[in-house]
């Protein structure tokens, strides 16, 4: 049975790294220890109580494709119906858009959590959560608002787009252009969003890291 480990990962947020510092920043004026806590609690409370049962009916039946679609194992989309009331999609987005600013590092470690509690659930946020950073560093005015409300409310989520499937996890074998499309309007027409980012932006991608 998994227990997540809450005291370990506040003593590393509060006396090993000082994360209470982080509020100095003013994207993260709200941050404090207890908030931190809190987050730790609740995501704890998530992944024991219900991600960590699912591992079962998850080996035992899987998901499976039918006429109606992709059917997931038992539980899996209550699971995610309590996911999204929860407000765990907004955790780490930008207020403007629906969500809860929070240090990314306390974003991975929640992330942690639900990973070690089932990692078959946990992939689908995993996207979505990068899928909307990209938007926020990279996306256009007009993107951001089409995209980032229903993505942060968890009614829309994000995908891993493989376009060459036999390099695996050779990267070597993966030759195309690293690029991250949307489209541009209600049209059909996409534009390419990554590289298009400036190098402040870059620079900001590695200092949330």
């Amino acid at each position: 049975m998994y227990r997540a480990p809450v005291r370990d990962v506040r003593f590393v947020l509060e006396e090993l790294l000082g994360a209470q510092r982080l509020a100095t920043s003013p994207e993260l004026a709200d941050y404090s220890n207890e908030l931190g806590q809190s987050v730790l609690e609740e995501a704890a409370r998530f992944a024991e109580s219900v991600l960590e049962p699912l591992n079962q009916p998850g080996d035992v039946h899987g998901a499976r494709w039918t006429e109606n679609g992709v059917v997931t194992a038992p539980g899996f989309r209550e699971a995610y119906r309590q996911f999204v009331e929860g407000g765990w999609p907004a955790l780490g987005a930008f207020p403007e858009f629906g969500g809860q600013r929070t240090p990314r590092v306390l974003n991975s470690a929640v992330s942690e959590f639900w990973a070690s509690a089932n990692l078959a659930f946990k992939l689908g946020p995993m996207l979505t959560h990068g899928a909307v950073h990209a938007l926020e560093l990279c996306g256009t005015p007009a993107q951001k608002r089409i995209f980032l409300p229903p993505m942060v409310r968890g009614e829309w989520t994000g995908t891993m787009v493989l376009t060459e499937s036999q390099a695996g996890s050779d990267l070597g074998q993966v030759g195309a252009t690293r690029c991250a499309v949307f489209p541009s309007s209600a049209s059909s027409e996409f534009t390419p969003v990554l590289p298009a980012c400036s190098p402040s932006a870059r620079r900001k991608a590695r200092l949330r890291i």
